[in-house]
């Protein structure tokens, strides 16, 4: 317990150390996240907040982790410094989207041949269980790039990316701790105390965004910790044995998860680059039937819980069984809230001004001169 206290306090104490300084670097270089037709915010804001979550993780595992008894972890750093660089240098010159898949594609092979990250069995899911080594490393490229890149993707309004990757670890923590797999706790937990550091500075309205140098490592860490957690959790010799682990951990990650495959899914459809940018995200969705960030950040986080919370009740039905329930929940929430309508505002042509200054936001329709004379008539 001493070791991963410790590590979630160095974690919180340097990353809340390092973020005022970089706000004050971005601020005299110039480092900001213009505003855009895509993005959300209305002003310039540094985006190097990532620096901070990196620091405070990296020193913390390095102090508290020792390499002779958890091999494999020396990996582990190597492909988050790959990140690390690549984050970086989108944050500050902006990669094309294939330079950014390559460079992921790097981080997980360091995963997966050095560092021994590799899903070995489908856990019964449609009747699989071992899978051959082929099946094997093309299952677990695909999940790691796809969770490095959910969380990439999730982080699009003030404290959720921060949020839901405080969850995450926390869960995945408590679980590695409870099972006596220090290390793994320890890496989980430090980024947890990292991420609580920075999210007092990124809760909306947000003083500085974490960029890609945060949200590609936090989707690294995550990989690492779920692709272990389905490894060992439903094992017979496990301390807490876990059913259908897979369930939980596609649960533990559903919204960052769902939200990403459903893009990439329309993306592809419209015959896109499932990388390139758009407006269809869920929180998205949420913004614009008027919710504030406070409000879509506590929901999204809130309905992870649920999930969670219901897989790990059902986990004693057959994985065959959760895995679609947990699917059609989502599929089924996301309809509910795609098909509401959005809110409409008519306003005359005087207070548009005003209107667009609403702190949450709506469809807003000013009438013209000559419609506002023919309703005097």
């Amino acid at each position: 317990m001493g070791i991963v206290m410790l590590a979630t306090i160095l974690a919180f104490v340097i990353t809340f150390t390092a973020i005022p300084v970089i706000i004050n670097v971005s601020e005299i270089k110039k480092l900001y996240d213009l505003p855009n037709a895509r993005k959300i915010h209305a002003g310039p804001i540094p985006s190097l907040g990532g620096l901070g979550i990196f620091a405070g993780f990296i020193i913390s595992c390095l102090m508290t982790i020792s390499f002779s008894s958890e091999p494999g972890f020396q990996y582990f750093f190597a492909a988050a410094l790959v990140i690390f660089f690549l984050g970086l240098k989108d944050d500050i010159l902006v990669l094309t989207p294939m330079k950014k898949f390559i460079g992921q594609i790097i981080a997980a092979f360091i995963l997966i041949y050095k560092g021994g990250v590799a899903i070995q069995s489908m856990h019964g899911f449609l009747g699989v269980n071992e899978l051959p080594e082929i099946v094997s490393l093309i299952i677990t490229y695909l999940t790691v790039i796809v969770i490095i890149n959910s969380f990439n993707l999730i982080d699009g309004v003030d404290g959720l990316a921060a949020g839901l990757g405080i969850f995450t670890t926390a869960i995945f923590g408590t679980y590695f701790y409870v099972a006596a797999q220090i290390g793994y706790a320890t890496l989980a937990f430090a980024m947890c105390g990292s991420l609580l550091a920075f999210l007092i500075f990124n809760r909306s309205p947000a003083r500085i965004f974490m960029g890609d140098t945060g949200s590609l490592l936090i989707g690294l860490v995550n990989a690492i910790l779920v692709v272990k957690f389905i490894n060992i959790a439903d094992a017979s010799s496990a301390i807490l044995p876990m059913q259908a682990s897979p369930a939980i951990a596609v649960s533990i990650l559903i919204i960052p998860l769902f939200d990403t495959l459903r893009v990439f899914a329309i993306r592809i459809f419209n015959r896109r680059s499932p990388f390139s940018p758009d407006r269809n995200h869920i929180h998205h969705i949420l913004l614009d039937r008027g919710m504030s960030h406070k409000v879509v950040c506590l929901s999204l986080i809130a309905v992870n819980i649920f999930f969670v919370a219901l897989a790990y009740t059902l986990s004693f039905l057959n994985i065959n069984m959760l895995i679609p329930v947990i699917v059609t929940l989502a599929f089924g929430g996301f309809a509910m809230v795609y098909l509401r309508k959005p809110r409409l505002m008519v306003v005359t042509g005087g207070d548009t001004e005003d209107a667009l200054h609403l702190t949450k936001p709506s469809r807003i329709v000013s009438l013209t001169t000559s419609k506002k004379a023919a309703e005097q008539n």
